[in-house]
């Protein structure tokens, strides 16, 4: 269980902190304001949805907490609603969709 909680949130960290340098952010401090919230949602999320042996309808609920959480840090080191909005979208829009890409290829 634990190699597979550090393998997702692994996977989740690359893919949104290349999704932030995609869309040319440079600041340390949002970039690492990406890790820290990962940690806080990433592991929390999966956590839960093992425990709850969650279908689609747990995790589109998990997700749009997260969506928030995340919002609401990237806020907080950017100071712009628009933009911290944008982050949080795309930058879990494709961790979710590389999660759903792996688990049908490889599962």
């Amino acid at each position: 269980m634990w190699l597979t909680l550090s393998l997702c949130l692994l996977g989740t960290v690359i893919i949104e902190y290349g999704v932030l340098l995609l869309l040319l952010e440079r600041r340390k401090k949002v970039l690492w304001a990406s890790v820290v919230m990962n940690v806080l949602t990433n592991v929390p999320l999966n956590l839960w949805l093992m425990s709850i042996d969650g279908g689609w309808d747990a995790v589109a609920v998990g997700e749009l907490v997260v969506l928030v959480v995340e919002t609401l840090g990237y806020l907080l080191v950017t100071r712009r609603w628009p933009m911290a909005f944008v982050y949080s979208l795309l930058c879990n829009a494709f961790s979710f969709l590389t999660g759903l890409l792996i688990q049908f290829v490889f599962y």
